[in-house]
Parts: structure tokens; sequence; C-alpha cells
């Protein structure tokens, strides 16, 4: 085929365009997202074999390469959030969840790459799977899938992985990643103290769980700095507080409660953590007279980039769009990704990509998550043409 991959991508920009456009007004949540899903195999389901999930609503496509080769796996998140969207754009969300963090983007690429793949299996050494996944916020929707045996539907595991990220607030069309640990490992924290209840006029009759969970709260960042290499960071930031009832302000509660994330980037430090929390904790609640239970919620893995992998992004970034588009990232960011276990079985590379509205400052811009966050699809064409070439160049 005499036309390059970029210029096949790029000609398919309006038509991808139009489908993150699509995609962007219908955004659902978690684990069960059926006209997302259903979108996106209306533009799939002729260019290869599709393999649905059994518990969740997620699709692997099998594009099977006409000479023999081993499995590359490309993957696209497909879930929204728990928010209410204020972008003014013409074709925002009304159901009251938003593409705030650019999944409509990833699905729309990995269309394009897909399309991109199918049309050039007579060249294609191999094959390759495309995850369609939903459940990327919080819910482990690429552990399902793993359990689910989709890294298998080709026959063979795969050989590579690749995903792709885009941020509303970096630059762009630019792009950057780095070898080893890219993002963190993300969890909760849930912390609940019980006491006694009783009247506010005669707190030394009752145990006041509020005052305990007060000194938790200060006691935990203090704990965080004072047992932790600051070069290996862990990030534990409270969220929520839940105490008493805002009708009355004489009444002592029996509980209180908050909630946390939790960033880290080494197994090791997620084990201290659990175990310094747990007796700090304890030992404050019991000081007072009181107990405490601890809770860490099941947490995404450390994100680790192959190195051999990033050398392939470095060198078909380069190659596609010129070495100024690409960046080594100089340190991992703290955001959590479950693309982290994919790259736990197969080797692989998670690349950033900017998306950021021209006029508008990066520095300033709304961020991945917030209800303001606009995210420019003229890159659409260029993630599309990353994940076909980054494949292509795999299975060569």
């Amino acid at each position: 085929m005499s036309q390059s991959i970029l210029d096949q991508a790029t000609a398919m920009l309006p038509e991808l365009q139009d489908l993150r456009r699509k995609l962007h007004q219908i955004p659902e949540f978690g684990l069960s997202l059926p006209k997302t899903l259903e979108t996106v195999l209306g533009e799939i389901s002729d260019l290869g074999e599709i393999t649905l999930g059994k518990s969740i609503t997620s699709a692997v496509l099998h594009i099977k390469g006409d000479l023999p080769g081993p499995t590359v796996l490309l993957r696209a998140d497909m879930d929204a959030l728990a928010v209410i969207e204020n972008t003014g754009v013409n074709f925002a969300s009304t159901n009251g969840y938003m593409h705030a963090c650019g999944h409509d983007l990833h699905m729309a690429m990995g269309v394009g790459a897909a399309k991109v793949l199918a049309s050039r299996k007579a060249e294609l050494k191999g094959d390759v799977i495309i995850f369609f996944q939903p459940g990327e916020e919080g819910h482990h929707g690429a552990d399902v899938m793993i359990e689910e045996d989709a890294l298998i539907v080709s026959g063979s595991k795969p050989i590579r992985a690749y995903g792709l990220h885009v941020f509303s607030s970096y630059p762009l069309g630019m792009m950057g990643s780095r070898a080893g640990a890219l993002m963190a490992s993300a969890g909760d924290l849930l912390v609940t103290v019980s006491g006694s209840g009783g009247h506010g006029s005669m707190p030394w009759l009752s145990k006041d769980p509020i005052s305990v969970l007060n000194e938790i709260m200060s006691a935990i960042p203090t704990m965080v700095t004072k047992r932790f290499n600051a070069f290996d960071p862990v990030i534990v930031n409270i969220g929520w507080v839940r105490a008493g009832d805002t009708a009355t302000t004489n009444v002592i509660p029996e509980t209180a409660s908050f909630g946390a994330t939790v960033r880290v980037f080494s197994d090791e430090n997620a084990n201290k953590l659990k175990l310094y929390t747990q007796e700090l904790v304890s030992s404050i609640a019991e000081g007072f007279g009181l107990t405490a239970s601890v809770e860490f919620t099941r947490a995404t893995k450390v994100l680790i980039n192959d190195e051999q992998a990033i050398a392939s992004v470095e060198k078909v970034t380069a190659e596609l769009f010129g070495p100024a588009r690409y960046i080594n990232l100089p340190a991992p960011i703290a955001g959590g990704e479950d693309f982290a276990s994919i790259l736990q079985e197969v080797p692989g590379a998670f690349v950033f990509m900017g998306a950021c509205p021209p006029g508008v400052d990066h520095t300033s811009a709304a961020t991945n998550h917030s209800n303001k966050a606009v995210f420019d699809d003229s890159v659409l064409g260029d993630g599309a043409a990353l994940l076909a070439t980054l494949a292509i160049e795999a299975l060569s």
C-alpha cells in the first residue's frame, strides 16, 4: 500500500472526530457501558473477530495478519466519570456523566488504528488484538479482562502492549513517556473510629470519635514524611470526612470516618504503609480509649514501562512526527492506571499525548477529571497512526 500510515490516519480524522463527539454525548460509568459498546461495535464489527466480555461490557477485536507471527495488544478504555459537564461545547454530555478523562478520544483512536491495521492485513506478520475496556476509573476493568482470558484470544499471549492517554493540560500534540515507573499504584484508605455517643455538654461521659479522628488525620502526613524516603514518594490525601449530623451540634456521634487516596511507586512502600498506618491508627485510638478500623481497598499496580518498548516509542514517534514531538519524562506522575496490570503480564509502554486546545495556556488549562476539561480532538489521526505503527513495528 503506497499511502503512508500517517496519511491514511489523517484522512480519517473527520470520521474519527464525529465518532469521538458521538461517544462524548453518551458517557457511561463503571463496568457496564451498553450504549458505548454498541457504538464502538458498529465501527469495528467488520474488521476482525470480536470476543465480548463474560461479566462486563468489554470487547476484544482480533485482527489476523496474513503472515505468520506473534500477537501485539493495543488498549482503548471506554468509561466516563460521575462528573456533570460544564465545558460549553456543542456536543456536551447532559446525562450526569462526563468523558472528563478523554476516554472518548482513546476509543476513537483505537477504532482508527483498527481500521488502518485491518486494511493492511496482507503485510501484518502476526496478529493484533485491541482491548475496548470498561472500568478503568477505579473499577479494575483491565484485571477483569485478564481474568476472563482476554489476553489469549488470538491463541497466544501478546509479546508487546501499547496504550495512549490524552491530557487536557499538556501541549497539543506533544507526546511523552519514560522507561520504568510511569504511574503510581493508586488505591483508597478508609478509617473508621468507634466510640460511644452522648451529650455534647458532657464529653467526659462519652468517647468522642471526632477528636480521635482529627488526631489520626493530623498524624498520618507526619508519619509519611518521617518514615518514608522522600525519593520513593508516598502520597496520602484525605478526600472526605464524615461524622455527626448537621442538624445538631450538641450530640457526640458513635463513629467518625474518613477516606483518602493513596499513591505509591513501589510494592515495598505499599506494604510498609499498610503496616505503619494500622499501627498508628490503632495506637492513637487506644490512647483515648476508643477503637478504630483500617481498610485499604484494592489498588492498581505501579505502571512500569518496558525499556525496549519505550525505545520503540521514541523511534516510531520520531519517524512519524519528527523528534521534537516526543520527550522522555524526567519523573513519574502520581496518577493511577489499570493498564499497569496488562504491563505486568506483557512488556509494553504507556504514552501520554497532549490535547490542550489551541489558544489555551496548557499550564492553566482545566485538567483531566475537571468538569471544565476540554480536549482538542485534532490529535485523533496522530494517535491512531502511532498505535497502528507501534503494532506493525512490534510484529516486524
